[in-house]
């Protein structure tokens, strides 16, 4: 669970800025939104095999392995 301390002199719009960035860090609405509906078991497992094709070749493209000398 994400949570900050806050100082009586900090901001409290910085403060707010904080927290935010510490939610997105851990993943929380990521993970909420994800949870938000069901989903089938099929469904998950074509979207991680359709990440993992997108990753590959992703990774086939990167121009970094390729040395055209």
């Amino acid at each position: 669970m994400a949570h900050i301390v806050v100082d009586d002199s900090e901001n409290l719009e910085k403060a707010i800025k904080r927290f935010k960035r510490m939610v997105e860090k851990e993943g929380i609405i990521r993970e909420w939104k994800k949870r938000e509906y069901y989903e089938k078991p099929s469904t998950i497992l074509n979207r991680k095999n359709k990440a993992l094709r997108r990753k590959l070749l992703k990774k086939s493209r990167n121009p970094k392995d390729h040395k055209n000398f």
